[in-house]
């Protein structure tokens, strides 16, 4: 019966980090996979999370169902942390993780909607195009950064959803572009918004690293804009790496409309959706952000915590960009130092990552996409000492 089925093409992103592990070089530097490390190599245990879970532990909560759409109170916070305020006109349901907010999302485009096509920007993550995909969507592009000068394409970006028809989707990312680590400015912010508006396209946003810009109110700029506009749109969130809960696949969907009798009614065409694929999301992770975030002492420590890593990486950038203005290449070491977030967009070409990575076992994305987090004080000099050597001028 399954003779037909054909071995898959493994993710890019997850199979190297697979490769990764089964590395035995005691140097090797996993640059790869969106992960925060600590100085020290480790993925941190927040210590407001650990508080957050130990309280858990104390009330001794029965593991019973949550409503379809999740907990309200957490739904409540979400917007509180995207938007600022809570709205009655936007609906808000918890959903597993970032990547299961955009499936939500795109079912709801192509089954509430009716909607066949979707623009993201050139390049984005790879698995947009794979989840977008297996909602029916076809998958268009409009212009972003240029890999070469490694700036933003600003005014074809804007040319580009000037030409899209009325109603189009567009992706958008708020803040700390995936992969290229370059965002709007808030002017730049507005005369996209303009452009939404003068076209009537729907905006869906996708921010998965509040808080790893500029900080959790700068982040979430572009949204705070839109909600004064008279526009729907949809936004995906994710908790795994602001409150460092990956493996609790902890996300939302809101979807800001014109009228709470609206929103109303895409909540329960959302409900709907979600029946129909997982019922009803787990509830560990969302309770952990709930006592989180409703204990102000609690909120202060998780929002230093945030602030300390959002540092180390800024760190991380100055000391990889300084070390190989020091030296002797190619490359455009100054975007490294300029971008934002996790990522950066190196410039390091396909057969520099090869070389990188069997030559000295530093593992990126290919074309060059470097996961800042996973450097630090031990392995930075290694990991500079191994870029120039593969980027010398000829």
């Amino acid at each position: 019966m399954f003779n037909h089925i054909k071995p898959s093409t493994p993710d890019p992103i997850m199979s190297l980090m697979e490769a990764y592990i089964q590395d035995a070089n005691p140097q090797k530097v996993n640059l790869g996979i969106g992960l925060y490390y600590d100085d020290q190599g480790n993925i941190p245990l927040l210590q407001a999370v650990h508080i957050a879970e130990q309280r858990l532990l104390e009330q001794r909560r029965p593991h019973t169902y949550p409503p379809i759409e999740g907990s309200a109170l957490f739904a409540n916070q979400i917007q509180g942390l995207l938007f600022g305020e809570q709205q009655a006109r936007i609906a808000t349901v918890q959903t597993v993780g970032g990547s299961g907010a955009l499936k939500l999302g795109a079912d709801f485009i192509y089954h509430s909607l009716s909607r066949r096509e979707i623009w993201v920007s050139d390049p984005t993550w790879a698995n947009h195009w794979a989840i977008f995909e297996g909602a029916g969507l076809k998958v268009n592009t409009y212009p972003y950064f240029d890999d070469q000068s490694g700036q933003l394409r600003f005014d074809a970006m804007l040319d580009s959803l000037s030409c899209l028809p009325e109603g189009a989707v567009v992706l958008l990312h708020p803040c700390c572009h995936n992969p290229t680590g370059t965002d709007l400015d808030p002017a730049q912010w507005r005369a996209v918004i303009d452009v939404l508006q003068q076209r009537r396209l729907l905006p869906l946003f996708d921010i998965a690293y509040q808080g790893f810009g500029d900080g959790l109110e700068e982040d979430g700029f572009a949204l705070r804009e839109m909600l004064k506009t008279d526009l729907d749109f949809l936004v995906c969130n994710s908790f795994s790496k602001n409150v460092a809960l990956y493996g609790q696949r902890l996300g939302g969907l809101s979807v800001c409309c014109g009228t709470a009798e609206q929103a109303a009614n895409v909540k329960g065409a959302l409900k709907t959706l979600i029946r129909r694929s997982y019922s009803c999301p787990p509830t560990h992770g969302s309770q952990i952000v709930e006592t989180l975030l409703a204990d102000s002492s609690l909120r202060q420590m998780w929002e230093r915590e945030l602030a300390a890593m959002r540092h180390r990486i800024k760190q991380m950038r100055i000391s990889l960009s300084s070390g190989l203005e020091q030296g002797n290449t190619t490359l455009d070491y100054a975007r490294i130092r300029d971008q934002k977030g996790m990522f950066s967009y190196t410039g390091l070409n396909e057969q520099q990552v090869s070389q990188l990575r069997h030559q000295y076992a530093i593992y990126l994305v290919a074309p060059g996409r470097m996961c800042l987090p996973g450097l630090n004080q031990h392995n930075v000099d290694y990991v500079t000492a191994a870029i120039l050597d593969v980027t010398r001028p000829a």
